[in-house]
């Protein structure tokens, strides 16, 4: 005997270059989207009836066709008018979720002559929304994948339990490297997102490089505090915490010593660190 279980589908890594054409000035938005529909499929999985199945390629159209039409201001806006677009229309969807993923990109010029349409590539970060419609409940997650900091200083390692397999030395001033994935929830329906996340970037960035760091650990919390202090509308904010690892190398065999200046950058292993923390 077979029972069908959870299921969903979608349509993944859509990949969406809006240029918004104002006299004199272009913008442009870089998004790769992504979609899963959840609902009563039964009938498809057992017994291959699609009568209920909207085809994958109707929500790559989707995305488009609603690009066109509506001004993507917040990618959390975009997202919500996609996860909401497919419920009305097909009963047996009881859930949508939409991701929005923004590469950015910088406007050529200067400050003060700035040009009207050319871009360089940013960075790897990446912002991100997420975005799930269930019946009448609407639930909108945002954050920011890729953030890459480094500080050279500020940062140590020390008291931690040693047994017989340890071989890591303790110490009071390391590199602290990482790539962070962040992300934030709201308990608030009515609020400008982008302002929030710049808000929320700024708190992060200027806690990791002026925190006094014992620990990853200690470090993720000062930023969890850092944007609950300064974004009132976020309630819990979460991080992931790949420790990029600097190693101080061994210069003794050359004759020579290294007063914490010649490291080598290593992948793999490393550390993962995770915390939530809630208003």
């Amino acid at each position: 005997m077979a029972r069908l279980g959870e299921n969903g589908y979608g349509k993944s890594r859509v990949r969406l270059v809006k240029v918004s054409r104002h006299d004199g000035r272009h913008e442009l938005r870089d998004l790769t989207v992504s979609l899963r529909l959840e609902g009563d499929f039964d009938e498809a999985h057992v017994r291959g009836d699609n009568r209920d199945v909207i085809p994958t390629d109707t929500m790559k159209n989707t995305v488009y066709a609603l690009a066109r039409q509506i001004e993507i201001d917040a990618i959390e806006d975009f997202a919500r008018a996609l996860a909401t677009h497919f419920l009305p229309d097909h009963p047996v969807v009881n859930r949508a979720r939409v991701t929005v993923r923004e590469q950015g990109w910088h406007r050529l010029g200067t400050e003060a002559r700035p040009h009207p349409h050319a871009f360089v590539r940013g960075s790897d970060e990446i912002d991100v929304a997420t975005v799930t419609a269930d019946g009448d409940a609407v639930r909108t997650e945002s954050g920011i994948d890729e953030l890459r900091v480094l500080k050279s200083t500020g940062s140590g390692f020390e008291g931690f339990p040693r047994d017989r397999y340890t071989t890591l030395r303790e110490t009071s001033d390391r590199v602290l490297a990482t790539a962070m994935r962040v992300r934030w929830t709201y308990g608030l329906t009515e609020i400008s997102y982008g302002e929030i996340r710049s808000r929320a970037r700024d708190a992060i960035l200027e806690t990791f490089a002026d925190h006094d760091s014992r620990s990853v650990q200690h470090t993720a919390y000062a930023m969890g505090e850092a944007v609950l202090e300064r974004c009132p509308e976020i309630d819990a904010v979460a991080f992931s915490l790949p420790n990029k690892h600097h190693l101080l190398v061994d210069l003794g065999p050359f004759g020579l010593d290294n007063p914490n200046q010649i490291f080598v950058a290593t992948e793999e292993p490393y550390g993962l660190i995770e915390a939530i923390v809630r208003r």
